[in-house]
């Protein structure tokens, strides 16, 4: 755990009741009707607190990044609210929005895929401040400049292209684009998936000066269950669109409660010796957020699921301070 968030603040960034279907067509497209409706994310609601890390965990298809790009808008919602500042993003104007993603900003998973490999880098971190700013050219120069070095970068790497720099230094771009001007949160999409592990404690170290550098508030997308738990302050875990758990970093890897939970963190090796955990092996494949399960969505798969579980959606309770989970098994 890295900060301890006051509690007692407002928080930065709420969402409510989030949604995001995406419609299943014929093979004629539109004009064959709409087939179905993809459940990426169903009725998700969690808050972000200033200077915290909020892990996302969970695993692939589960809503996760769909999550985090639709907080944003870079995927139109179906339904919810997303309160930043206490204004509702998802009501805003696009010039509002436009303005808005100055204070949110957000990492990809592949860097290399969102750089313009036509552009020198310095062009390309430059273009968030001709955008959002109105600084001089010297002045936008100067400050590429210095946010390279705060990623560990040179001056010489600003006349360089992206395909000369490798997995590692693309991230840090990537990192350096996000914080060229100045924003209160960053949404970090698998920032270190697709690198190498030496490289991963690096760019993880990295994210943590520059949080306190920047008094930056994360929102930290993974399925990396050892990267969440050195990284994040407090943790949801997200399975078929939902948020199942979610609580302190210390009260989850302590006393996990869903069970989707602890199969989860069972496959996390421990490195203390004496320390032993029973591994617990999941039955079948994630459902189709075409098609989920009636009732609770992990029944299927849940090797301690009642009656009630196939039938009822169970609602979230806070089992002690700050720790929530949807579980029939704790009514």
């Amino acid at each position: 755990m890295n900060h301890q968030t006051n509690r007692t603040l407002d928080p930065i960034l709420e969402v409510q009741k989030l949604k995001k279907y995406f419609p299943v067509t014929g093979p004629f497209g539109r004009l064959g009707g709409i087939k179905g409706q993809v459940k990426a994310v169903n009725d998700v609601t969690l808050k972000l607190y200033e200077g915290e890390t909020y892990g996302l965990v969970g695993e692939s298809g589960s809503g996760k990044s769909t999550t985090g790009r639709t907080i944003l808008r870079l995927t139109e919602p179906t339904g919810g609210k997303v309160l930043f500042q206490d204004k509702d993003i998802f009501q805003a104007s696009k010039k509002e929005v436009r303005r808005l993603r100055k204070d949110i900003q957000m990492v990809f998973q592949d860097p290399y895929s969102s750089l313009n490999p036509r552009k020198r880098i310095g062009k390309i971190l430059e273009e968030p401040l001709i955008i959002h700013t109105n600084v001089s050219k010297n002045e936008r120069r100067e400050r590429v400049f210095d946010i390279l070095e705060k990623v560990g970068l040179g001056m010489e790497h600003y006349y360089r292209f992206p395909h000369e720099f490798s997995g590692g230094q693309r991230q840090r771009i990537g990192l350096a684009r996000a914080l060229v001007v100045n924003p209160k949160i960053v949404i970090c999409d698998e920032p270190v998936s697709a690198l190498d592990v030496s490289i991963q404690s690096q760019v993880i170290n990295l994210l943590q000066k520059l949080q306190d550098d920047f008094h930056l508030t994360y929102l930290f997308i993974t399925h990396d269950i050892s990267v969440v738990r050195h990284i994040s302050d407090r943790i949801g875990v997200m399975y078929l669109g939902n948020i199942v758990e979610e609580g302190r970093n210390e009260d989850i890897f302590a006393k996990p409660l869903h069970p989707y939970t602890q199969a989860l963190f069972s496959a996390v090796p421990r490195t203390n010796r004496g320390g032993k955990r029973e591994r617990i092996v999941l039955k079948g494949e994630i459902p189709s957020p075409l098609n989920p399960p009636s009732g609770c969505m992990f029944h299927t798969r849940c090797p301690f699921a009642l009656e009630k579980c196939r039938i009822e959606v169970p609602q979230r309770k806070e089992m002690k301070q700050d720790h929530y989970v949807a579980c029939h098994l704790y009514e």
